[in-house]
């Protein structure tokens, strides 16, 4: 008896976990289609070896090495802001006394 019930309960679980996998998006699907057309055709699925013969490698030019430069420059700068406490001492001390009862 304690067998079936595993399985009802596992059953049980089974229908809302596919329900909620129905409702995902996929982004990519959306980002192809058109905004400007809504009733436009979904684009053609083609086959994963004639999606890899058919481009380039990616490349990167000198604009933009110096733009991946300066932005990760820029995210150390903001990271070296937040290493600092988040609370300041005169504060810390003020909550470490505690509230005064009335």
């Amino acid at each position: 008896m304690p067998k079936e019930g595993a399985v009802l309960m596992w059953r049980a679980w089974i229908i809302p976990v596919l329900g909620l996998a129905a409702c995902t998006e996929f982004p990519q699907v959306d980002a192809a289609l058109s905004p400007n057309d809504p009733g436009a055709d979904y684009p053609e699925l083609l086959p994963f070896e004639q999606l890899e013969s058919g481009q380039a490698p990616p490349s990167l030019t000198d604009s933009d090495d110096d733009a991946l430069r300066a932005r990760a420059e820029a995210l150390r700068a903001r990271v070296g802001g937040l290493r600092g406490p988040v609370i300041d001492p005169d504060t810390r001390d003020r909550m470490n006394g505690g509230v005064a009862p009335p």
